[in-house]
Formats: C-alpha cells, sequence, structure tokens
C-alpha cells in the first residue's frame, strides 16, 4: 500500500512545512515566557518593580466595606511581614488586609503624625514656617536616626519638618514637638488627641519620634487612615515627598529614606520607620491612572523587605481594581430655588469629585443618588453644604460627598425686588 504522504502533491507539502515552523516558533515562544516568569528577582538598589513572592503568611481582601465589620476574603497573595493594608484613598475601603488591628510598634512611622500634628499648627497660624527653632539639650541628646543638632542652634521650621520627613531626625522631631507643644509631653498629648479624633483605636503615642516604648503603639489600619488624613494637608505631602534636601548652607545633605520614591512610578509620600523590636515598617501613598492607594507594611523581618511587599501589594492593586469617577467636581447635580435672592435658583455641584476604586469588571454595581434642599433662604455663599451625593456599591454605601452652592447668591435689595415684580407684572400682560 501507498503512503499517502509520498505522492502528496508539492503545494500541500508547503503548507505542511510552513505549518510546522509556526508551531515551532510557537513552543519557543512560551518556553521563553515561562524562563521569565520564574527568573524575576529585585536587588536592593536596582529600580525594577516587579515583585517576586516572598513566603509569608496569607494576605486577605475584605469586600466592599470597613475591615472593622466585614470579614475578608483569603486571595492567594503572601507577604513576609508581620502586618499589611491596603486602601483605596478615596473611599477609605480596605482592599487588602493582614491582621490590619493588631498593635505594633511602628518606629519612625511614629513621625507622620508628628508632621500631620505640625502641619496643622502651620495651617492655623499657631506657627510659621518660616520660625527660627532652637535646640534643647533634650534634642540635641536623642540617639538613633539624626542630623546631629547641636544645644542652642538653630533652623527655620521648615528646615526641621524638612529633618524629620526626608532624614528622619528625632533629634529635630523633639525640636519641632518642643517649638509647637511647649514641651514634648505636651506635643504628644496633641499627638495623641488627634489620634482619637481619627478614631484611631489601637493607637498610643509615648513620643515624637518612635524609639521603642512598650506603651507606644499602633497598627497597619490605623497608620492607614492617618495616611488618608495626611493627603488633605499639601504641605505634609511636599515634605514627605521631597526626594533630597540639603542643610545648614548645603554642608549637610539629607536623601528621603523612602526609596519608593525612586523605586516605584507614582510614589509620592509618607514615611519609613525601623528599629529591633518594630523590624521595618513603612506607610506610603502611590497615585497612578487618577487611582491613589494608601498601603501600609509592619514588622518587615528582611532588610528592605518593606518597600518588596509594599511594591508587591501596590502591583497587586493596580492588576485588580481600576479607578472611575462618576461626577466631575463641576458637574451641576440639581437646581436648589432661592428665596428672596438675587437670583431664583442656584446649581448644586459636588465639592469634590465623585469616583470609586472597584475590581476591574465590575463597574455595573455601583450607582450614585443625590439628596438637596429644594428651597434655601438668601443669601448662599458660594461652598455652602445644601445636599449630599451618595455612592453605592449594590445596597451599601461606599462614600458621602457634600453637594455646595456653585456661586454666590445675595440676598436681593428693595430695588431689586421692586425691579423682579414689575419684570413678572410685565411677563404676565404679553
Amino acid at each position: 500500500m501507498n503512503s499517502s504522504p509520498k505522492y502528496m502533491p508539492g503545494s500541500q507539502r508547503k503548507w505542511v512545512f510552513i505549518l510546522c515552523l509556526c508551531l515551532i516558533g510557537c513552543f519557543t515562544l512560551m518556553g521563553t515566557g515561562f524562563a521569565a516568569k520564574g527568573s524575576g528577582s529585585i536587588a536592593e538598589d536596582e529600580e525594577i518593580v516587579v515583585s517576586p513572592a516572598v513566603t509569608g503568611q496569607t494576605l486577605t481582601r475584605s469586600p466592599a466595606g470597613s475591615a472593622l465589620d466585614t470579614p475578608a476574603l483569603a486571595v492567594s497573595l503572601e507577604v513576609n511581614a508581620a502586618s499589611a493594608v491596603l486602601m483605596d484613598a478615596v473611599t477609605g475601603r480596605i482592599l487588602l488586609e493582614k491582621e490590619p488591628h493588631v498593635a505594633l510598634p511602628p518606629a519612625s512611622v511614629t513621625k507622620l503624625m508628628t508632621l500631620l500634628v505640625a502641619a496643622e499648627a502651620v495651617e492655623k497660624g499657631r506657627v510659621s514656617l518660616e520660625d527660627m527653632v532652637t535646640t534643647s539639650p533634650e534634642a540635641s541628646s536623642m540617639g538613633g536616626s539624626q542630623v546631629y543638632l547641636e544645644v542652642g542652634e538653630q533652623m527655620s521650621l521648615k528646615d526641621m519638618l524638612l529633618a524629620v520627613a526626608v532624614g528622619s531626625g528625632n533629634d529635630a522631631s523633639v525640636a519641632v514637638a518642643e517649638h509647637i507643644g511647649g514641651s514634648e509631653g505636651d506635643f504628644v498629648d496633641e499627638m495623641n488627641k488627634r489620634a482619637a479624633e481619627l478614631e484611631m483605636k489601637n493607637t498610643h503615642f509615648e513620643n515624637s519620634h518612635g524609639l521603642s516604648s512598650e506603651s507606644h503603639y499602633t497598627s497597619a489600619y490605623d497608620l492607614a487612615v492617618l495616611g488618608r488624613e495626611s493627603l488633605r494637608h499639601p504641605l505634609l505631602l511636599e515634605l514627605t515627598s521631597t526626594k533630597e534636601h540639603k542643610l545648614r548652607n548645603g554642608a549637610f545633605q539629607l536623601y528621603n529614606t523612602n526609596r519608593m520614591l525612586w523605586w516605584y512610578q507614582g510614589t509620592d509620600g509618607f514615611k519609613t520607620g525601623s528599629t529591633e523590636e518594630a523590624k521595618r515598617c513603612l506607610a506610603s501613598t502611590v497615585q497612578r491612572e487618577g487611582m491613589r492607594l494608601i498601603c501600609v507594611v509592619m514588622g518587615a523581618p528582611e532588610s528592605q523587605g518593606h518597600f518588596r511587599e509594599s511594591m508587591k501589594i501596590y502591583n497587586y492593586g493596580f492588576a485588580k481594581y481600576i479607578y472611575k469617577p462618576f461626577v466631575p467636581a463641576d458637574e451641576s447635580l440639581g437646581q436648589a430655588a432661592i428665596s428672596k435672592g438675587a437670583q431664583e435658583t442656584v446649581a448644586l455641584v459636588p465639592e469634590k469629585e465623585v469616583g470609586a476604586c472597584f475590581e476591574k469588571g465590575q463597574e455595573e454595581d455601583y450607582r450614585y443618588e443625590s439628596t438637596f434642599e429644594r428651597n434655601v433662604g438668601a443669601p448662599v455663599v458660594k461652598g455652602q453644604v445644601l445636599g449630599q451625593v451618595t455612592l453605592y456599591c449594590n445596597d451599601e454605601e461606599i462614600s458621602r460627598t457634600n453637594l455646595v452652592a456653585s456661586q454666590e447668591v445675595p440676598k436681593l435689595t428693595l430695588p431689586g425686588m421692586i425691579q423682579r415684580t414689575l419684570d413678572k407684572v410685565y411677563s404676565l400682560d404679553k
């Protein structure tokens, strides 16, 4: 019996040959791809952001809502740290968590609260960035990370704050605390009061710098809440995003301890911490393509581990979630009638953009509702709160945003009232 390949027409043999070449090429490319997937790594000084999996406990993902009242769902992501949180900065939703409410030593991440209290003191006019801060013996005697302040040495408050944010100076932290609070103890009282206002329920501060103390602790969730509040203060973000700064007329160079500023695209703030008890800690924030996330890693045992684990968590977040604006900040969602106003109505707009970060492909689960006062008496101030926009995922509330008056509406004057009456009469006659 003759075999068919022996007598296959020339044209068919040609196509079989081409098909074989294609199959060989496909297998070669697949092999290369598999090899590339298995060879990723990060050197300490490398600017590559792809993180390999690191052996550790399973990180968990929370469904929509707060980690405080919703059990987390396990996902196939591991983190080599005692505690970690990934938060959507807009709504405060927890996207990933591991032991988020366990109280742990924060080391110099403590200084994020120091900077927040200082930034708010500047905003309220209690102090000025141009103030000259004098170094006390207590500040000068601080050990650990420092900028080597001498007793009596003076720097502007701005430079002192940069020494805290960039150089993580314990001595500068105490000098700032004394300048604003009168004493470090009184300043720490302000830190704890602010923590209570932010409902940081697993937090207590004993000092302004973060050196270990038995009653000095916080949690990854609380630090994420602190980071979210920090984003409301441009000065704080400016300080913690500064990569390098020179003190003493250029004689002393500071480099930011947060290497994420160089290593991970979109990183623009917050603070590192490291002590023997706390191990490596990092609270950071990253913004990409309109989506801002906050990540906190505490108790990473390996050198550079707080950076590696943070990058891994961010990679997960940006791969799985997307941000969408549902209502722009300048879009009118209704009109309120103005009684006895120079104009009869005012447009109502969101105080800020209404949006949310959600899992890719789940956009249809989101909706928003607006409620507002239909009738308002004059005068009306621009930005006056007259309603709310509520964003829902299915039936669960995700966020609320104020609806505000888009412009000022002064009270109608007597001549204006007469003119309006005449206009109405004239329109009826027509």
